[in-house]
């Protein structure tokens, strides 16, 4: 990794998007002091999304030019696959709560991720187990994680929760995915995922 690239990236995200990481918004990462979180996000590459010319795309969880989609981005961490996504009001359920349904949907969409850049294939989802442990609130910055826990054959046990910005994990649970054989991926058009070139960012 290009320590120099990674200084510039730091300082890109620090001056235009305070918001992606709990390090820069005060949550309970910056409150235990250090520069921990603020290096892990350093370490962390952010995926290509290999959709983006593929025609027809227009996933409600990933696409950047979905209208009316959550625009979903995310990182790789070791085995873990992240993202960090600030609610919306529109998508609530009671007043001032996250729908949990949304919150489904990231945890899904964040698998589904696990499986396109590990597995290096596509996937489908078979079952969705999820504990809702503690209210979201349409004000908090989430962080969605994501993990294979287990692989039997050509399904995949995949771990994931979701924590708000004091660190509360408020969801978690299991997502079972099918994964494609690598014909059947192609045949959806896809070819490979990975991470983006580690350079400098525009300022």
């Amino acid at each position: 990794m290009s320590s120099k690239a990674s200084d510039y990236e730091f300082i890109y995200i620090f001056l235009h998007k305070p918001q992606v990481h709990p390090a820069f918004r005060g949550g309970r990462n910056t409150a235990r002091g250090g520069l921990y979180p603020v290096l892990k996000l350093l370490l962390m590459r952010k995926i290509k999304n290999p959709w983006l010319h593929q025609e027809g795309y227009d996933c409600f969880g990933c696409s950047p030019d979905n209208p009316i989609g959550l625009h979903m981005e995310f990182y790789e961490d070791g085995d873990q696959i992240i993202s960090y996504w600030r609610p919306q009001e529109h998508l609530q359920s009671w007043v001032g709560v996250m729908h949990g349904g949304i919150l489904a949907t990231l945890a899904d969409e964040t698998a589904g991720w696990v499986i396109t850049r590990k597995l290096q294939t596509t996937g489908l989802t078979t079952h969705l187990d999820l504990r809702y442990h503690h209210p979201v609130r349409v004000t908090d910055d989430l962080t969605i994680r994501a993990c294979i826990r287990e692989q039997k054959r050509s399904m995949v046990f995949i771990d994931v929760q979701i924590e708000n910005a004091d660190g509360t994990v408020c969801v978690e649970g299991t997502a079972t995915y099918y994964a494609c054989s690598r014909e059947q991926a192609q045949e959806m058009g896809f070819t490979h995922c990975e991470l983006e070139d580690e350079q400098l960012l525009p300022m």
